[in-house]
């Protein structure tokens, strides 16, 4: 006889994917215990596309699950498979986006630019979600921007496990930049090791003009963390600095996998030993020194207490 928890689990809940996230979703709705759900995307000649569900959300709770990665396609095909489902009838429509896209553009850093991440949230209600499950945001005041529930994870309860098995007690966690020396910090007090911070200066985007290290790296193992990697110049400098200072070798943690335009071919040619990522954004191409863990399973776990009403603060182990 199957338990009040598995019928609740079973009945009323369904997951689909975008096209940016179907082997992620796969593995999430294999782990949550249900088939993934069909979707159907029509491409047209001029480029536009319509999604449709081919089965029945009528009185669901829909799990959409897409990375917002570019293009933006990816984000308008999300925003479409939200209001065919509130047309569909579905009960509560839960967006999972394991990376939030646009989430760099959380504030205005100069005159005369768009908020994007503000007003990516102000679309996904009008949309009519119900809630967002998210990861590793670029900044964790994007939560605010939205008037429905959002459920922050943290790579690090995936992370933590893997910097364990490297801690041979003379290891140092270090940030690539100030921006994130608070995420740094709470590794390095979990770890019970010290702290090292790059402090760089950017002329412009993904362009870094010069860095230096504060803290003491000589004879020791850098773990480096970050909550993506998009172009890896700042990645790569900044374990080429450390490996300069002394460090014995430098291993890299970054959530978000973006590495777009020359990040692989600066990773291969860098001093990095082994760069971590997950699968919120699946690799555009393969490298001995990237290693791939999945987010699946934490994903399926808070997908399950989010439907019987239960706490997901135990998977925030770091934050």
């Amino acid at each position: 006889m199957p338990s009040n928890k598995n019928i609740i689990m079973s009945a009323g809940v369904k997951i689909f994917s975008g096209r940016a996230s179907f082997e992620l979703a796969e593995k999430i709705a294999k782990a949550y215990g249900i088939p993934l759900g069909n979707v159907k995307v029509t491409d047209f000649s001029d480029g536009e596309f319509q999604p449709s569900f081919e089965e029945t959300v009528r009185g669901q709770d829909v799990f959409l699950i897409q990375s917002t990665m570019p293009p933006s396609d990816n984000l308008f095909e999300l925003l479409l498979m939200i209001d065919a489902a509130k047309r569909a009838s579905a009960r509560k429509i839960i967006a999972v986006i394991p990376y939030f896209g646009f989430a760099r553009q959380d504030r205005k850093d100069k005159p005369r630019v768009a908020i994007g991440a503000k007003l990516v949230a102000n679309m996904l209600m009008a949309a009519g979600v119900d809630r967002i499950i998210t990861m590793d945001l670029h900044a964790d005041q994007i939560q605010g921007f939205f008037e429905v529930p959002v459920d922050h994870l943290y790579a690090s309860t995936i992370f933590y496990q893997e910097m364990l098995k490297l801690n041979d007690g003379n290891i140092v966690l270090a940030a690539p930049d100030a921006g994130g020396a608070k995420r740094a910090n709470s590794y390095a007090k979990n770890l019970n090791t010290t702290l090292a911070i790059c402090h760089k200066h950017r002329k412009k985007a993904n362009e870094v003009a010069e860095m230096t290290v504060i803290g003491d790296v000589e004879g020791k193992h850098v773990i480096l963390v970050d909550d993506m990697c998009d172009t890896a110049g700042t990645l790569t400098k900044a374990a080429d600095l450390f490996m300069e200072k002394g460090a014995l070798s430098v291993r890299a943690f970054c959530t978000h996998a973006v590495l777009s335009g020359p990040a692989f071919e600066r990773i291969e040619q860098s001093s990095l030993t082994e760069l971590y990522v997950t699968d919120t954004i699946p690799l555009k191409q393969e490298s001995k020194k990237i290693k791939v863990l999945t987010v699946s399973d934490l994903f399926a776990d808070v997908i399950k207490n989010v439907v019987t009403n239960e706490s997901i603060s135990s998977h925030f182990i770091i934050s």
